[in-house]
């Protein structure tokens, strides 16, 4: 099988570009907000699913390359970088391969993407490849509880069927300590339940940015 075949979720992107909308509606766009605040010049994001982000990118950004996989995703993130207030290029690409240059980008975006990518050191690695000594690392994650029932049911849905019907996403990852183990250095980090006080195992996230 091609890696490119690995990568389509055609069932899960159409429902994640569906209820997407909603749950942006219900503060994840507010989380998206406090992401992108302050961003400026040459950004790469990792894993753009269907542009929710798009919208949030503050005037002072130059440029955005938008990297997914995912095909479906892409066609409708394509759509909404038409709309978007600074100039978005949409490309097919993986987070282990990032089709960018060395020292390219200014930022570097994640979003709710590295709980599905096969390696996230892999992963980690090539955003630091593509930033400029000094840039930045923006992420927004759901990640491992910590203790407690909510992180056995996290290790629950891991080892069963949480990752087969949710496009490649593993609930039980230490994102924090794989951007530190990646080299970067966090200088914010927020911890913060949600959607807050509802049974679901990717409740857990944390928004934050890293410096190379």
């Amino acid at each position: 099988m091609r890696h490119s075949d690995i990568m389509k979720h055609p069932i899960f992107a159409r429902m994640y570009a569906r209820v997407r909308p909603a749950v942006d509606r219900e503060g994840a766009g507010a989380h998206r907000r406090r992401l992108l605040a302050g961003a400026a010049g040459r950004v790469v994001e990792i894993g753009a699913g269907d542009g929710g982000n798009f919208a949030h990118y503050p005037a002072e950004v130059v440029s955005v390359l938008a990297v997914e996989p995912e095909p479906y995703l892409r066609a409708q993130a394509r759509e909404a970088a038409v709309r978007a207030p600074v100039p978005v290029e949409v490309v097919e690409g993986t987070a282990e391969r990032l089709p960018a240059a060395d020292a390219s980008a200014d930022v570097v975006v994640v979003s709710l993407v590295l709980c599905s990518v096969p390696d996230q050191q892999a992963a980690l690695a090539e955003a630091a490849r593509v930033l400029r000594p000094g840039g930045e690392l923006r992420f927004y994650e759901h990640v491992a509880a910590d203790g407690g029932r909510l992180e056995t049911a996290q290790r629950l849905a891991d080892a069963t069927v949480w990752s087969l019907f949710m496009g490649g996403c593993h609930v039980h990852r230490d994102t924090a300590a794989a951007i530190e183990a990646a080299g970067f250095v966090i200088e914010e980090v927020d911890q913060f339940d949600f959607p807050a006080n509802q049974p679901n195992p990717a409740r857990p996230h944390i928004l934050g940015r890293a410096r190379r």
